[in-house]
């Protein structure tokens, strides 16, 4: 359990998150997720780093039953680690491919987005149930995957979005059976690690100089009016109804289940 590192193949570094029973990383997971990516990108030998988790989902986003038990200080710790998890895919030194399977949620979407490239089985959901955890955050790397307009829909409604879907919009590059992920993911990192390690590097920081958003200072401007929704007590009175039975919050729900961009409630 927590995170591991594996090199399957030359060139090539596998960073796995483990933390059951649906990949919701405490405080400590976020940070030691950093390093992890950090580590790979900083190896001279690793031309290209996939993301990738074991169990029923990719991401379920952070540990709200931490926060709730622990307090403030469990918040802060989530919200600073979960901006340098994020800022570590994106500033990784080499390309950070995303293989994702199952739910991708909350902060999951902030490592997706900031990912260079995804490949997701084809029972993947992608969301932020944001407002239904009394938190904000992470529609920075959303409207890195889906158009403005549907970015802020499914950011209102805490509805979640199919991987044929971000396929249609051009953000997914492979959508496979679950069972073919890893080696679909495995075969991107492949065509990728396949070129000059050297040029790799500098068209990563090409790439990112580029960038017509400044991601980390973006995301951390967001963070803002989370940190505002908690000292006015309304994050309180809606994280407080987490995990209680007869609330009519999707986020209750087992994260598996989804809701689909698509159809009636």
């Amino acid at each position: 359990m927590g995170v591991s590192t594996s090199s399957p193949e030359k060139g090539i570094s596998v960073v796995t998150v483990d933390f059951p029973p649906v990949n919701a990383l405490p405080v400590r997971g976020w940070f030691e997720l950093a390093e992890a990516v950090r580590a790979a990108g900083r190896d001279q030998d690793v031309r290209c780093v996939v993301l990738a988790a074991e169990g029923r989902g990719f991401n379920a986003g952070v540990d709200i039953k931490e926060i709730q038990s622990v307090g403030r200080s469990a918040l802060l710790g989530a919200n600073h680690g979960c901006a340098e998890a994020f800022a570590a895919v994106y500033e990784c030194e080499v390309p950070v491919v995303a293989a994702v399977r199952g739910f991708c949620l909350g902060g999951g979407i902030g490592l997706v987005g900031n990912a260079d490239a995804i490949v997701a089985s084809d029972d993947a959901t992608f969301g932020l149930p944001e407002l239904d955890r009394g938190a904000l955050g992470a529609a920075t790397h959303l409207a890195r995957l889906v158009p403005q307009h549907l970015m802020r829909a499914l950011y209102y409604t805490s509805r979640t979005a199919t991987a044929d879907e971000l396929y249609a919009h051009g953000s997914v590059w492979r959508v496979v059976p679950r069972d073919e992920l890893p080696g679909a993911a495995l075969g991107l990192a492949r065509e990728v690690a396949a070129k000059d390690g050297r040029l790799l590097r500098l068209a990563k920081a090409a790439l990112n100089g580029i960038d017509p958003v400044d991601v980390r200072r973006s995301y951390r401007f967001e963070q803002g009016f989370t940190f505002e929704a908690n000292l006015s007590g309304v994050a309180d009175e809606v994280r407080d109804t987490f995990g209680k039975a007869g609330t009519a919050q999707r986020e209750r729900r087992d994260p598996s289940e989804g809701t689909r961009l698509k159809g009636p409630e």
